[in-house]
């Protein structure tokens, strides 16, 4: 696989998918193994999907927020807007079965727009430790990229030699922030404009190469923009919809899992997000705050992993999704209308067992113009 270094901006990332041979004989990281159940006899379903069929990539952890490998179709139950869904097709990777083919790549994304220097001098070290750890051998391929104040830019290519893949940490010392952030509310309004708009061409850019993609955003995320003084016109909502439709289906259709991760401590604005996290029906429901980092990267089915000084300790907890997932499809009812949405929820039929998943979905999404 090749993702050039091309600026991720205006549209000017091109990707070529090309995949070199699969690595399937290194050994996971340190942290990465995965309880699992007795094994059932088989690992997916003799159904084949059918082109009116939506594909979930499903992460199915333990209390202890463990990947659990060994279930099977009969272990979840579908629910699409409370109707329960027969699920068409049903695959399992890792455990006691076979890798995902090609496997998931992971992504990690410094965002050096909305974090100090110091935190991401500090962030840097942390993901060195976690590329390097294990003898520097890494179960899926990572890349890595940087978001500056003008654009998002990757630092070589995917690569399962951790080694290699830190050696270009260094190339990110001369990305490092010099956008001074405006004071006040229009400072965080530009921000947010910004990196909601690369998330957007991230997305797009990435959406076609094969298989899963696993991207672990490292940095706090934008504004929320939570300031009840900003009022905001119907245009300006109808703009937060259409984005919020787009990032919904292009993170879905392209196996895209949004996760996040910051050092430091958990505070008051911390879990923020949970407030935000219900779909969004209309447009008169839209707000920035519906386009956070932290609430997108739930609805995708990713991990939000509060902040801490032990940044490679969470990277390596998401890292887990890319090896130990199962692949699901449905057929989902016909929409009546355009950017229709509806609400899923994955259950386990099995105490103490979480799905993490796309939490919903635009049934017949408008195309809009790309940022």
């Amino acid at each position: 696989m090749r993702l050039t270094s091309s600026l991720l901006t205006l549209g000017l990332f091109s990707c070529v998918a090309t995949m070199a041979p699969a690595q399937t004989s290194v050994p996971a990281a340190a942290g990465q193994n995965s309880p699992t159940l007795a094994p059932h006899p088989a690992n997916e379903s003799s159904a084949q999907p059918t082109e009116e069929s939506m594909r979930l990539d499903v992460v199915v952890t333990d209390k202890g927020g463990k990947n659990v490998a060994g279930l099977a179709v009969a272990d979840f139950q579908l629910l699409d807007n409370n109707r329960p869904m027969q699920i068409v097709s049903f695959k399992a990777f890792g455990g006691s079965a076979p890798p995902a083919d090609p496997p998931a790549i992971v992504i990690i994304v410094f965002d050096t727009v909305n974090m100090p220097f110091d935190s991401v001098s500090y962030t840097r070290a942390q993901v060195a430790a976690f590329l390097r750890q294990n003898g520097g051998h890494l179960a899926n391929p990572v890349a890595l990229a940087v978001l500056t104040n003008t654009n998002i830019q990757f630092q070589g290519e995917p690569n399962t030699d951790g080694n290699e893949v830190a050696s270009h940490l260094d190339a990110t010392a001369s990305n490092l922030r010099t956008l001074t952030n405006a004071a006040g509310a229009w400072g965080a309004i530009e921000r947010f404009d910004f990196c909601v708009r690369m998330m957007t061409v991230l997305a797009q850019h990435i959406k076609d190469l094969p298989g899963r993609k696993v991207v672990i955003w490292a940095g706090p995320g934008w504004p929320m923009l939570t300031d009840p003084g900003l009022n905001f016109s119907f245009k300006g909502q109808k703009e937060f919809f259409d984005s919020i439709v787009t990032l919904n289906t292009l993170l879905r259709e392209g196996q895209i899992e949004l996760s996040s991760v910051a050092q430091g401590m958990p505070d008051q604005f911390t879990y923020l997000y949970e407030s935000y996290l219900k779909g969004v029906k209309k447009v008169t429901q839209s707000t920035p705050s519906n386009l956070g980092l932290k609430v997108m990267a739930i609805q995708s089915g990713g991990r939000v992993i509060p902040p801490t000084n032990d940044v490679a300790a969470s990277v390596t907890t998401v890292v887990q999704d890319a090896g130990t997932y199962y692949e699901i499809t449905f057929d989902p009812p016909r929409p009546d209308g355009p950017n229709e949405y509806h609400e899923l929820k994955l259950k386990v039929n099995q105490p103490g067992l979480t799905a993490h998943t796309n939490t919903g979905y635009y049934g017949k999404p408008e195309p809009v113009l790309a940022p």
